[in-house]
């Protein structure tokens, strides 16, 4: 049944029902599953606010995280709202795990990536913190996973920046801001998943109200692998992740962070 509401720029995930897990994991290993950087390559949806790496991950990494992922002790959100958050139902598991931020930061070409994109277009070091909203040290330790199973959805909202404490490679503890969100879609159409796609509402005037979104979207579709980077906090793009109509969407998230 479809909800009504208005929309306000405050619109953002509800809070988890269950508290951060603090249980040491055993995460699958990316050594020999990786593509190599020279045949990854980021992608522009957006320009200063969408960008894609596709194949990011192989699918057979994919198919080991799905399979790891159903083993955790995953919990299905929902349940009375508060004024001011999105809907969200889908199944999700928390975990603040620096060591596993910092594998995905720096095992997995990401970092690379980050700090080289541009590299063909003579980005300086400046143009590039413009970008990211600063100087790029990692993920923030905060992982999330979603499972979202036939029917479940994540409504419109906005992401929040947030403030966190993350050890750099020099094993020192710094203050940083996230300023990107990071999805890393481990399923998709090819896995049996339908729907389920990230759409965004980029030029949306929010007095117009629910019905005007239609007129103007970026619909990103679901590909195994794929990473989809995002800016949120006070620029962040209205978006929502549609009804899964079959099968299932996983999704590894996190967030980029800036040296504050």
């Amino acid at each position: 049944m479809a909800v009504k509401k208005k929309l306000n720029r405050t619109l953002k995930p509800k809070s988890p029902l269950s508290s951060v897990q603090t249980i040491q994991l055993d995460w699958p290993a990316f050594t020999d599953q990786l593509l190599p950087k020279s045949s990854l390559s980021p992608e522009t949806l957006l320009p200063s606010q969408i960008i894609v790496i596709r194949k990011f991950w192989t699918e057979n990494l994919c198919k080991n995280y799905v399979n790891f992922l159903r083993t955790l002790p995953l919990v299905t959100t929902g349940g009375k709202l508060k004024k001011g958050d999105a809907i969200r139902f889908n199944d999700r598991f928390q975990i603040n795990d620096a060591n596993f931020a910092h594998r995905l930061w720096t095992e997995t070409r990401l970092k690379e990536l980050i700090c080289d994109i541009g590299t063909d277009e003579t980005m300086t070091a400046h143009d590039r913190n413009k970008l990211w909203g600063g100087e790029v040290i990692g993920l923030n330790p905060s992982i999330r996973i979603y499972r979202y199973g036939k029917g479940q959805f994540f409504d419109k909202h906005y992401d929040e920046s947030n403030m966190v404490s993350l050890k750099t490679d020099t094993a020192i503890t710094t203050s940083a801001n996230t300023t990107w969100t990071f999805l890393l879609y481990l399923t998709s159409a090819s896995t049996g998943c339908k729907g389920g796609e990230t759409v965004f509402y980029p030029n949306v005037d929010l007095k117009k109200g629910i019905r005007d979104l239609a007129l103007e979207k970026l619909v990103v579709k679901l590909e195994t692998g794929m990473l989809l980077l995002h800016k949120h906090g006070k620029d962040c793009i209205l978006h929502e992740g549609k009804e899964v109509l079959g099968g299932e969407k996983w999704v590894i998230r996190t967030d980029l962070c800036v040296k504050r």
